[in-house]
C-alpha cells in the first residue's frame, strides 16, 4: 500500500514542539477537565434527559443510521478533535499529516477543534442525533465512556472492515475487545492515555516508591502524596494494588477502595485531590509522589531529572480517546479511509512525536526512531510487552453505578 512522505522532523525539532505544547497546557489540562467532570455528570443529568425523550438509557442498541454515502463524489471529511491534539508545522497554521492524507487521496479535511470536554461536546450534538439528524460532522473523538455511550444509545455507525485493512491489521492488542465494543466494530483508539505513579526523586530524599501501597501507608510520605480527581483513575490504581481487577469488580470492592483511600485522607498521608494542577506540586517538591497521567510524565522528565515514573507490579489503568462516525455522517467511507490512514505506521509516527500520549498502532516503534529516538524508546509512548501486559481498563459503568459510584468518590473529595 502506498506510503506518505512527510516533511522529515529532527529530533530537536519534536523536543522543541513538546516543550511548546506543554508551555501552553492545553492538551494537558484538556485531561484533566475532561476527566473530572465525566460520568457523573452525564450520568445524573444527560441520561435523565434522554429517557424523557424517549431514547434508551441503558442496553445495548444494535446503533447505527446512514445517511446516503456522497464520498465519492464529494471529496471531504469533517473531522472534529480536541485542541492541540494534532500535529502541526512551525507556522502552527498546518496539519503536516492531513496534508499528506489530502494529498494521496485527494479528499480534503474540514478539521475543527471544538471539543474541549466530553459533557459540554455531547451537549452540542444531542439534539440533532436524538432527532435523527445529520451533526455536520462525519467523524468525532470522545472519551471511551462516551464512545460507549453513543454506542449504547446507537447514535453512531458500525465500520466498514473492508475500508479499515491498517487499523484491524495493526492495532495493538491491549486496545482490541474493550467490553463497551467488542472487537472494534464501531469505534477505533485515536491515542491512549495511561495512569501511572509519578515521583520527584529530590522530594523523596531516598524513600522507595514501587506500590499505591506506598503512597497510601508510608509515613515517611505524609502530606506529600497526590491521588486524581478522577475516580476512575484513583479507584482503579487502588483496586488494582488491593488485587482485584479494575475490569470486573463489584459494588463491594469499590466500597473497600474507597475505604482504603479515606483512611489515608484521615490520617494526612494524602494533601490533596488534583486535576493537572499536581504537576506544579510534583515540579515543586510538594509531592514526592503521585498518581499521574503519562501524557504529563513525558513533558515533566524532558524538562526536570528529579521527576521519573513507576509502573507498580500490579499494574495501571488505561484509558482511550476514540475515533466514531456519527449517525447520518454524509462522509462515512472517506471518514473510514482517515482512520485507516493514521494506523499506518509512518503517519502514527509522525502525530506520536507531537501529541506524546500512547500510540495505538503496532509497528509504528522504527517509524517513530527515525523523528526522534527518545520518544520511541519511551514505554510511556510506545508500551513495550511487559508494560502493555500490565495494562488494565476500567469497566463500563451501569448508568446507576454511575450515580452511586461518583456520589461516593464526591464524598470522599469533599465536594
Amino acid at each position: 500500500m502506498e506510503q506518505y512522505e512527510p516533511d522529515r522532523l529532527s529530533p530537536a525539532r519534536a523536543a522543541a514542539m513538546r516543550r511548546s505544547l506543554l508551555g501552553g497546557r492545553a492538551s494537558l489540562t484538556r485531561r484533566s477537565l475532561l476527566r473530572a467532570s465525566t460520568g457523573g455528570a452525564l450520568a445524573v443529568g444527560g441520561l435523565g434527559a434522554l429517557s424523557a425523550c424517549g431514547i434508551p438509557a441503558a442496553g445495548r442498541s444494535e446503533g447505527g443510521v446512514s445517511a446516503d454515502d456522497r464520498s465519492a463524489e464529494e471529496k471531504t471529511v469533517s473531522f472534529s478533535n480536541w485542541t492541540e491534539y494534532m500535529d502541526v508545522d512551525e507556522s502552527e497554521k498546518h496539519h503536516p499529516t492531513l496534508d499528506a492524507f489530502t494529498e494521496r487521496t485527494g479528499i480534503k479535511v474540514k478539521y475543527t477543534e471544538d471539543i474541549n470536554d466530553n459533557v459540554e461536546f455531547f451537549g452540542k450534538i444531542k439534539p440533532q442525533l436524538a432527532a435523527g439528524q445529520d451533526t455536520g460532522r462525519d467523524l468525532i473523538c470522545v472519551t471511551d465512556w462516551l464512545a460507549a455511550r453513543l454506542i449504547r444509545l446507537g447514535w453512531v455507525q458500525k465500520l466498514d472492515p473492508s475500508n479499515l485493512p491498517n487499523a484491524y491489521a495493526n492495532l495493538s492488542s491491549q486496545f482490541r475487545s474493550p467490553d463497551w465494543d467488542p472487537g472494534r466494530a464501531y469505534s477505533y483508539v485515536w491515542q491512549g492515555i495511561s495512569t501511572v505513579i509519578a515521583y520527584n526523586k529530590k522530594s523523596l530524599d531516598g524513600v522507595e516508591v514501587k506500590t499505591v501501597s506506598d503512597l497510601l501507608d508510608n509515613p515517611k510520605l505524609k502530606g506529600k502524596v497526590g491521588f486524581l480527581q478522577e475516580m476512575r483513575d484513583s479507584i482503579g490504581m487502588t483496586l488494582l494494588d488491593m488485587g482485584k481487577d479494575p475490569g470486573s469488580f463489584t459494588a463491594d470492592d469499590f466500597d473497600a477502595a474507597v475505604a482504603r483511600i479515606q483512611k489515608a485522607v484521615d490520617k494526612g498521608q494524602i494533601r490533596r485531590f488534583t486535576g493537572n494542577d499536581y504537576t506544579s506540586d510534583l515540579t515543586s517538591g510538594d509531592f514526592a509522589a503521585c498518581i499521574a497521567w503519562a501524557g504529563d510524565v513525558v513533558q515533566l522528565k524532558a524538562d526536570s531529572p528529579d521527576i521519573d515514573f513507576i509502573i507498580p507490579d500490579s499494574g495501571y489503568i488505561t484509558s482511550t480517546d476514540n475515533l466514531l462516525i456519527p449517525n447520518k455522517a454524509r462522509h462515512k467511507t472517506n471518514a473510514e479511509r482517515l482512520i485507516d490512514y493514521y494506523y499506518e505506521p509512518r503517519a502514527a509516527a509522525e502525530l506520536a512525536a507531537y501529541i506524546n500520549y500512547v500510540c495505538p498502532v503496532d509497528g509504528v516503534r522504527e517509524e517513530l526512531a527515525k523523528i526522534d529516538e527518545d520518544a520511541a524508546a519511551n514505554p510511556l509512548i510506545i508500551p513495550d510487552k511487559e508494560m502493555a501486559a500490565k495494562s488494565r481498563a476500567f469497566r463500563s459503568l451501569s448508568a446507576k453505578e454511575e450515580t452511586e459510584f461518583e456520589a461516593k468518590f464526591a464524598k470522599l473529595l469533599g465536594a
